[in-house]
């Protein structure tokens, strides 16, 4: 990837300010390190924190100047909108029912958003942010950084080219066990926001995983789901939120497939892993070994894909930031996301075109699709039929 051209026509870093993923959140770490690490951005501004003591402390941990550190949203936006040298672009890590207001607010002040999945909580929410997002002619990336990795955008680039065929087969899961043992029965009690409905969303497993499985079903074959028959519920006794979900999908070519995501699969650590069948062979990939891409033709033997291998396609050696037979993991691919944002924002801003490889990052339609997602697998557990995404 060319990473060093992308800010060359702005002649600057692109300035950005965050919103949430203060102090303890693994998740703000990793959007920080992400945005630093291909030189494309430098974080100027945040409200690291509602609790304004722990944002100006977190504020000033990370070396933001002391006039830069905000408590409240509305002033950084309002502050930074008027500056000079205000921010370009904001991200947002904050808990899910904040999504909604972060983002629509940061796009009335001008600024282009990168954003935490889910994109909202609610599928109203989801179509007036993907409305407003293609009024403001604004840049939006949301965060699914799974299809940052070099080797699931070369299972892209493969299906694209049609080396599967047409797609007939379709497995995707998402297994974790970080909640197996955890059996709180009180989600209004003294528990983290994810398991607080109203904060967290209609579904705890589908917010927090299932719409990455969705997505990268999605990304990997290029294929709309049409229907599902789902089942979704609790594994742990006592747990009044969901911690399963599994369902049957029919996609708008006529594949089938089928769909399971849990956390509450005792001693698994991050299994996300997908298989994509198609008339001429197969493709599976898994998350915890995320170098290795493998390919299974209908005729011949099965193969091995790395990145920056032999076959490499176009999409994945521009992920790619080291030589064939060195690991990169998951900072790399989160990062691949900002990199790719700065093209798209730098090209909006300078008037150039975008390098057609960068356009790939998940947007605001693929938010819209994956909160409709949610609300199709509880309405068809709760009906126990098909329902239409």
């Amino acid at each position: 990837m060319e990473r060093n051209t992308i800010i060359a026509d702005l002649g600057r870093r692109l300035r950005l300010g965050v919103i949430g993923g203060g102090p303890g959140s693994f998740i703000g770490a990793m959007h920080r390190h992400a945005a630093r690490l291909d030189g494309c951005y430098e974080i100027v501004a945040g409200v690291l924190s509602s609790d304004p003591d722990r944002a100006r402390l977190a504020g000033r941990e990370l070396g933001l100047s002391g006039d830069r550190v905000y408590t409240g949203v509305a002033s950084m936006l309002g502050t930074e909108a008027e500056r000079g040298d205000g921010v370009d672009v904001i991200a947002i890590m904050t808990p899910n029912d904040s999504h909604y207001a972060y983002a629509v607010a940061a796009l009335e002040h001008g600024f282009d958003v990168i954003c935490d999945k889910p994109m909202t909580n609610t599928v109203a929410e989801a179509e007036d942010l993907h409305r407003k997002v293609r009024e403001s002619g604004r840049v939006f990336c949301l965060t699914h950084n799974y299809t940052g990795y070099p080797m699931v955008r070369q299972a892209r680039a493969m299906v694209e080219a049609q080396e599967l065929g047409d797609i007939r087969l379709v497995q995707v899961e998402y297994v974790q066990g970080g909640r197996a043992h955890e059996a709180y029965a009180d989600p209004s009690g003294n528990l983290p926001w994810r398991f607080d409905p109203a904060k967290g969303g209609p579904s705890l497993v589908m917010g927090d995983i299932g719409t990455h499985a969705h997505h990268l079903a999605r990304f990997i074959t290029g294929l709309e789901m049409s229907e599902v028959a789902a089942e979704v519920g609790t594994i742990v006794p006592g747990r009044l939120v969901d911690d399963y979900a599994g369902a049957l999908l029919r996609f708008a070519n006529g594949a089938r497939g089928s769909f399971w995501v849990t956390q509450a699969a005792a001693g698994v650590e991050n299994c996300l892993r997908i298989r994509v069948c198609g008339a001429l062979g197969s493709l599976e990939w898994m998350q915890e070994q995320p170098q290795a891409l493998t390919f299974k033709p209908l005729k011949g033997p099965s193969q091995n894909r790395t990145p920056n291998g032999p076959g490499t396609h176009p999409l994945a050696a521009r992920a790619c930031r080291i030589v064939a037979g060195h690991p990169e993991g998951f900072p790399a691919g989160f990062a691949n996301l900002y990199t790719d944002m700065a093209e798209a924002v730098v090209a909006r801003r300078t008037g150039r075109a975008a390098n057609p490889l960068a356009l790939c990052f998940p947007n605001s339609l693929d938010g819209l699709l994956g909160v409709r997602f949610i609300s199709s697998i509880l309405e068809s557990s709760r009906t126990g039929t098909w329902v239409k995404c």
